[in-house]
């Protein structure tokens, strides 16, 4: 695990793209453990064959060659077994491919379950799902029938090989005798164990090499460059190569060419070629462009994160980096910002202050400490932003990399960010290269670098470069000309005409995304309940959990007999009485050999039949109840947590559980049908049989209650792993940018030596039980020994049974150590297992979303699209202060308004409260005059159109993300695609049938916001909201989308949420919140007009 652990932190993004994030994580909970259980079973490899061939020897010294007749047997089944062993390897093969799929389309439905939501796409995508899931389950039903062949061809075995044995035997001229016949059965007793665990050995072995083969695979993949050679020479834009200006740069990339595509593909798509550049310390570079120009490349070129074709990139410093989509940690705020560096209070609030973080924290609960949650949910998405340059400020780099980090907040953060962090102290002696839109960061650069599909196209002083005409812009270039002087404190002054503005300003108020606490996962005490098997039973089918037990049961019968048939044959032997010929003792002995082999083949299928249906009822009901389960139990629950579930765990109730219950049915049977033999042939042994039976219940009764609360300790510490291996594939460039790959090799190290305490002891309480249990073997057969030894004197008045008898029970007794010892253990591996399926359960019991739908709609609703709401109140928490306070306005149908305010006033609540994400506590929201309330989810959320602030697009065609339900034609989808200046782009990917990959990432967030707001428009709602649509599109772009939004969205409603002033400009009304406080709504341009109107505040603040 800490190798691929290790793998993760040091291949880059480029390379990793060979391999999707379902086969990595595919990689830690499954083919991982698959290698560790083989290195369990390594000493069987060796030992199982010399066990068998040293009972072969035995059986020669006592029936000579008539044990050939068995060995027979076992050879004409090797080329079966050889074939079965070669279709199960294929089949593991694609079942693990399979696997992986469903994994990785498991996680990315977690990652943006609340998008999947807001679409009401749940029901869909979790279709796709179990589809992937029924070709998983193809395969495993391939495996477990062809191990039921296997069981039933190894456990058959020993059966036949005593008929054909004897038979033979007889057939040569000799007698059968005690003494012979059961010294044979108990070699035959002996082969049970070693021929019936070779299978699983093989088995294991065959899963151990084909996992090893994927892990060798992605282990051997190139680990990123970590010494960047500089170049001997420098031809660039606008560059001296004289010495002295290379020692003093930051940056020199040296003709280089780079790819996101990774070392093993053919086919190269060149994301910057070629580029000559000399960045020189301490300046601040602007890096501006057209969606999907190459800006985000250069950066992660400089990173080390795309594949170098060409040239060569030198880095003079340390780096710290900023992505466009702000990665935060699962943990507090002070733990995002300090990023495992010590902790400086006057440094640390310098950090705070000049990210403008001072006053969102101080109105945390819990400060600073206040836990955000899982990708930052706590936060809004500027707040995430400011989290992530805090850490980089702090880091004190000597190179920032900052990804258009001023699109995430509104225009006066961004203001302050810019004046307080970028061109202040903290950061002014450094050099930063901004990649950005932001018209004030082009105009305070140093140096300019102008992208334009991949290549550098203009370089040069920000004094000769022209900024894109922008009509939106020229309104509040009236209004803002007298604010050109850049004040320090501009932050301040607005805030606090801001705050004299807002007549509840004395009231706190949570932003819309709220601070909590970070939740452990439960666990639960003491033995695992009954409903639990019952559960299980239930999943299996009743009637097939009878007949598997019922088949063991007979199965066992029909061994027992088969014994005891062989016990009378002997006796009637040796007295030289025999009733019947040799042919009809070699008949029945055959029929009770049938009637085993029979019964062991029903029992093989009805478990193999028995544990696929529990397998695939287990998946759907819990997939059903996660798909449906509300937005707040995956703010509590990590994406890591859920995966553990619906892989470790789920992989368990596939493969482990049924595999241990089998065994446990078998040894169960097995000590049954001891106990009754060892009964009747000695009766002495009843009166040991009550004292016997109490110290094994003491025994296992203490060894249970320990290794199940193991087992519980065990899932539970295998969570923060599979936690920490999800955040870290998702944040893997940052932390090489920071080189704080080794904090985190330790901190995940840490959770690894935890789970393998549990692990340890796990093992050191087997020990202790198999000691214990081999003791008290030992002590049985010595008793029955003895007392067969008194029973055979004459002198005594009661005969302890016959020789056949005492053959029969001296041959059970020696098994029972190695059958106690495996019943005791199977038991409670099988408790063991079923924490598994009592983890499942308990996500089984999150309750589901109210999905009324008690009113009768039209057809058409919304036909209108008017929006009221009417003094609504909304909470994330109960505890925690509401995010909408008293909220009431009315949005007409057709109309367009847009909402801004500052980083976490409640925006985007108003969409979580319209989208019903999460419940209001007071008020009503009414949708065309019907209170959405009484309205079904799925149904009210299908009935919106939306483009969330963090662009979603899953792996699958172009064709598929924009169109998943296919209810256009492509050429619909064509001029969709146009309209939204995304066309030319599509076409130079591929076309509609391309597939994207990890989320799109042949796209740039830019590119992926095009193409989600391409889909909003083909849903052709009348309700269409966007929330932050544009934030990392360039300004030219953002003019030509606001003018097709105005032509194709007439007669409906939009709803935009938005930082940029201009983005709101043309709308026909704005709502301005702050603290979840509707402070000011009108007409943008008369309120632009008002010098003392708040919205007038912001609009200066946009443009100084």
């Amino acid at each position: 695990m800490s190798l691929i652990y290790g793998k993760c932190l040091s291949v880059s993004l480029a390379e990793r793209s060979k391999f999707s994030e379902g086969e990595i994580q595919t990689f830690m909970s499954v083919d991982a453990n698959r290698i560790v259980n083989l290195c369990n079973s390594f000493h069987d490899m060796w030992s199982l064959p010399l066990q068998i061939g040293i009972a072969l020897y035995l059986l020669y010294t006592q029936v000579k060659f008539a044990f050939l007749s068995g060995i027979a047997i076992t050879i004409l089944l090797i080329p079966v077994n050889k074939w079965i062993a070669n279709v199960i390897a294929k089949a593991t093969k694609s079942m693990m491919e399979q696997k992986d799929e469903r994994i990785r389309m498991t996680a990315e439905i977690l990652t943006h379950i609340r998008t999947l939501k807001m679409y009401g796409w749940e029901l869909l995508f979790g279709s796709w799902l179990m589809n992937t899931r029924s070709e998983e389950v193809k395969y495993l039903s391939t495996r477990k029938y062809l191990d039921s062949w296997c069981v039933f061809f190894w456990a058959t075995t020993p059966t036949l090989f005593s008929l054909f044995t004897f038979g033979l035997y007889t057939l040569m001229g000799h007698q059968l005798d005690a003494a012979t016949v059961f010294t044979c059965v108990a070699l035959f007793n002996n082969l049970i164990s070693p021929l019936n665990s070779f299978p699983w050995v093989i088995n294991g072995l065959i899963d151990a090499a084909i996992s090893s083969r994927r892990l060798c695979k992605y282990l051997s993949c190139f680990e990123q460059e970590t010494n960047m050679e500089q170049p001997s020479n420098c031809s660039v834009f606008s560059c001296s190569n004289k010495q002295n200006e290379l020692q003093d740069a930051a940056v020199v990339i040296h003709d280089a060419s780079c790819t996101w595509s990774s070392s093993d593909q053919k086919e190269i798509d060149l994301v910057v070629d070629p580029v000559n550049l000399l960045i020189p310390k301490g300046l601040l570079v602007a890096v501006v462009g057209e969606v999907g120009s190459g800006k985000s490349s250069l950066l992660n070129l400089i990173l080390g994160e795309t594949r170098l074709i060409n040239g060569s990139v030198y880095r003079n410093g340390s780096i710290a980096y900023v992505p466009q989509v702000a990665w935060i940690l699962s943990g507090t705020v002070r733990d995002n910002i300090l990023f495992g560096r010590e902790y400086d209070p006057r440094r640390y609030s310098e950090v705070l202050r000049a990210c403008s973080l001072d006053f969102d924290i101080s109105r945390m609960m819990g400060g600073d400490m206040a836990f955000v949650g899982e990708k930052g949910f706590n936060l809004s998405g500027g707040q995430r932003a400011r989290l992530a340059l805090a850490r980089a400020v702090y880091h004190d780099a000597e190179i920032y990399l900052l990804d258009d980090i001023l699109s995430a907040v509104d225009a006066h953060v961004g203001c302050s960010i810019l004046h307080n962090a970028i061109l202040g102290p903290p950061m002014n002696q450094q050099t930063r290269i901004l990649c950005t839109h932001n018209i004030q960061a082009i105009s305070a650069a140093d140096l300019v670098i102008v992208m334009d599909k991949g290549h550098v196209q203009w370089v040069g002083n920000p004094i000769d470069f022209t900024f894109p005409s922008d009509v939106a812009f020229s309104t509040i270039d009236e209004v803002s000309s007298c604010s050109e002087v850049q004040q320090q404190d501009k932050r301040s002054n607005i805030s606090s005409e801001i705050q004299q503005k807002t007549s509840e300003g004395d009231v706190i108020c949570t932003p819309d995304e709220n601070q909590g606490t970070d939740e452990s996962e439960a666990r639960k005490e003491g033995k695992v309940e009954v409903i639990v098997y019952k559960s299980y039973a239930v999943f299996a089918g009743w009637f097939i959990t009878f007949l598997t037990c019922l088949s063991a049961v007979l199965m066992q019968a029909s061994r027992n007999g088969n014994d005891m048939w062989l016990s009378y044959w002997v006796d009637t032997s040796g007295r030289n009485q025999k009733p019947y010929s040799t042919t009809f003792y070699l008949a029945i002995l055959s029929l009770f050999c049938l009637a085993n082999s029979l019964l062991t083949l029903v029992r093989a299928f009805a478990f193999a039949f028995g544990g696929l249906r529990a397998a695939v009822k287990v998946h759907d009901r819990l997939l059903e109840k996660l798909m449906s389960a509300p937005i707040s139990f995956f703010d509590l629950n990590p994406t890591g947590r859920i995966i553990n579930r619906l892989s470790s765990d789920l992989y368990t109730i596939d493969d482990s559980l049924p595999f241990i219950l089998n065994i446990l049915l078998a040894n169960f049977v097995g000590l049954l049908g001891i106990a009754v033999v060892l009964s009747y042939v000695q009766v002495m042994f009843l009166f040991l049989l009550m004292p016997f039976w109490y110290i094994y219940r003491k025994l296992q009764l203490y060894y249970r209650s320990t290794s199940r609360e193991l087992r519980r300790l065990d899932s539970v510490s295998r969570s923060p792993i599979y936690a920490s291996f999800t955040e870290t594939l998702d944040g893997s460039s940052t932390i090489r940018g920071f080189k704080s790959e080794d904090l985190f090799l330790l901190k995940f190290n840490k959770h690894l030596m935890t789970y393998q305490r549990t692990s340890y002891s796990e093992v050191i309480a087997s020990l202790w039980l198999s000691l214990r249990l081999q003791l008290l073997a030992a002590f049985i057969v010595s008793f029955i020994a003895v007392m067969a030894v008194i029973g055979s004197h004459e002198y005594l008045p009661i005969n302890l049974g016959t020789p056949g008898l005492v053959g029969l029970a001296l041959s059970y007794a020696a098994p029972i150590v190695s059958l106690l010892g495996s019943f005791l253990t199977s038991f409670t591996e099988t408790e063991k297992e079923m924490v598994s399926v009592e983890r499942i359960l308990q996500y089984m019991d999150v309750p589901s979303e109210e999905d009324v739908g008690g009113y009768p709609l039209h057809p058409q609703w919304p036909h209108q699209g008017e929006i009221n709401f009417v003094n609504v109140t909304l909470k994330y928490k109960p505890q925690l202060p509401p995010a909408l306070c008293g909220v009431s306005f009315t949005i007409a149908g057709g109309t367009q308004v847009g909402i801004i305010g500052r980083t976490g006033a409640g925006k985007s609540s108003i969409l979580n409260a319209l989208f019903r994400l999460y419940p209001t506590c007071r008020g009503s929201i009414m949708v065309d005059g019907v209170n959405i309330a009484g309205v079904s989810v799925r149904y009210l959320r299908s009935s919106f159109a939306v483009v969330p602030q963090a662009p979603f697009l899953f792996e699958g065609s172009i064709r598929k993300n924009l169109d998943p339900l296919q209810e256009n034609m492509d050429f619909e989808i064509w001029n969709v695609l146009e309209k939204c200046h995304i066309k030319e782009e599509v076409e130079a990917a591929g076309g509609l049938d391309v597939q994207l990959k990890g989320s799109g990432t042949a796209f740039s967030v830019g590119q992926k916001q095009l193409l989600c707001l391409a889909r909003a428009l083909l849903k052709s709602c009348k309700v269409l909201c966007l929330d932050e649509c544009t934030a990392n599109v360039d300004t030219e772009t953002t003019s030509k989308l606001q003018k097709t939004l105005a032509t194709e969205c007439q007669g409906t409603t939009v709803i935009t949420i938005a930082h940029r002033i201009s983005t709101v400009m043309s709308m026909d009304n704005i709502l301005i919140l702050d603290r979840g406080f509707l402070v000011e709504q009108g007409n943008p341009r008369i309120l632009l007009e008002d010098q003392s109107s708040i919205f007038f505040s912001f609009a200066k603040a946009s443009r100084m």
